[in-house]
């Protein structure tokens, strides 16, 4: 269930409500006359189902209510209601299944704005990512990806292709891009600085790594991984069920290449250089991919798909009318 916060002039109001009231998939709604000051007229509440929102938010778009007003959706992740319990049956498909575009656009402009925040992490986890590297420690490599911020902006690809939004596009490009150079450039220095002060030797950098080999060693695995990882990644971030994401960060090894490519850099070790440069390529273009590809589904297939739920026995006990005497 969402709830719905819509702020409009007063010459819209009546627009807006005949059309959330004509909504099966509103299950509540609120008119607060005179509530609005910028701009000057009202706020309509309403509690819509998940699966039902896409449609609610490009009528009201197509009103042009956020030309002059505002929209704002945000989850409501507990609530005891019959209307909203009917009107999540009374509207096809499943709520865990429904990719609200209007939240996945803006979560993707948030992942993949380039700020200060955004550049921190990207360097701080490739900084990490080379101290895994030069130790051999799988733990820390696991720590990179954990901390790396890369895996937004890459889904935002996927999202601006199948949306056709050439802004959002360029958004993310332009962070990875910055990202991941600013961040090979301070690990590089870094590198460059741990060697001057003898604590890195170039054997450290090329002799054997069995627990970290596999960073600059890119095969058809590091493909396929990366497709299943960003296949799943997008439906966390797509769904109502984000669970998955810390699997999809620990599952790819762009942080990972990325630092050695920078020692590699320092250390002028062009074998490394370019076995992780495939490595972080293979990773970034199959996630690419996956993105886009799992995205298109969703949009063309399943959200086609008028799957009507049958409620369970637990959905029907919860939103059931209480016992007599309680």
């Amino acid at each position: 269930m969402l709830r719905l916060t819509v702020t409009t002039p007063s010459a819209l109001t009546d627009q807006v409500t005949e059309l959330l009231a004509d909504s099966t998939a509103v299950s509540t709604l609120s008119v607060l006359r005179g509530a609005a000051v910028r701009p000057v007229g009202d706020v309509v509440l309403a509690d819509v189902a998940r699966e039902g929102a896409n449609d609610v938010v490009d009528q009201l778009r197509d009103l042009g209510v956020h030309e002059e007003g505002s929209l704002q959706l945000e989850p409501v992740t507990t609530w005891i209601s019959r209307p909203g319990f009917e009107a999540e049956v009374r509207t096809p498909g499943s709520s865990a299944d429904a990719v609200v575009w209007a939240e996945v656009a803006q979560r993707s402009y948030d992942d993949s704005e380039l700020n200060w925040t955004f550049l921190s992490f990207m360097t701080l986890a490739t900084l990490i990512a080379g101290v895994a590297i030069v130790l051999d420690s799988q733990i820390l490599v696991i720590g990179a990806m954990v901390l790396g911020p890369e895996f937004g902006a890459i889904a935002a690809l996927g999202v601006a292709l199948v949306r056709r939004r050439r802004l959002l596009l360029g958004v993310a490009v332009r962070a990875l891009v910055v990202g991941f150079a600013v961040a090979i450039v301070v690990t590089c220095l870094a590198a460059l600085v741990a060697r001057a002060l003898g604590w890195v030797t170039v054997h450290d950098i090329t002799g054997p790594r069995p627990s970290t080999g596999f960073i600059y060693s890119p095969d058809k695995w590091t493909f396929i991984v990366a497709v299943l990882a960003a296949a799943a990644g997008v439906l966390s971030l797509t769904s109502a069920k984000v669970g998955g994401l810390s699997g999809v960060f620990i599952s790819v090894t762009t942080i990972p290449a990325a630092g050695n490519v920078a020692l590699g850099l320092a250390f002028g070790a062009w074998h490394e250089v370019r076995g992780s440069g495939l490595q972080l390529l293979f990773n970034l273009v199959g996630m690419a991919l996956a993105g886009w590809g799992t995205l298109a589904l969703q949009r063309a297939v399943w959200s086609r798909v008028p799957v009507r739920r049958s409620p369970s026995k637990l959905a029907r006990h919860v939103h059931a009318e209480r016992p007599p005497g309680r």
